[in-house]
């Protein structure tokens, strides 16, 4: 499976999608990572394709459990009791640059070489350059 297709997950927000869903699995297709700002890790089960050494950490001392997709299938064979969250997919920054970024109405963020005063900033974008182009 692909990179995009495997987005990583933080703790905290496995443990919000979880509060209602007491004594049930979570099931990540992707990497559970640690999160600093959360200050107390709940009691977790989670079955992932991969663990950061700090969120498996976190989670056993929490008194959770952290599960292969192997012990998952041994354990419920049909999915009963398990919680399918996916970490979000359009977080990545190449997804910003989607679409056509000349297009009005679009805010598309284009591919320049630098940020400066010469680039894409001048005619058609400005009133001070000649015109603007309406949205």
């Amino acid at each position: 499976m692909s990179r995009v297709n495997r987005p990583p997950m933080s703790i905290s927000r496995v443990s919000k999608f979880m509060k209602s869903k007491e004594g049930k699995i979570a099931v990540v297709v992707g990497t559970i990572t640690d999160d600093v700002r959360v200050l107390d890790c709940p009691k977790l089960r989670i079955c992932a394709l991969k663990f950061t050494d700090s969120a498996r950490a976190r989670i056993l001392r929490a008194g959770g459990e952290c599960l292969t997709f192997d012990q998952l299938a041994l354990m419920c064979p049909t999915g009963e009791g398990t919680v399918l969250l996916r970490g979000p997919k359009n977080a990545r920054e190449s997804v910003r640059h989607f679409g056509a970024p000349g297009a009005s109405g679009s805010h598309v963020k284009p591919y320049i070489r630098s940020k400066g005063r010469k680039f894409e900033k001048a005619r058609g974008r400005r009133n001070s350059r000649g015109f603007k182009v309406k949205a």
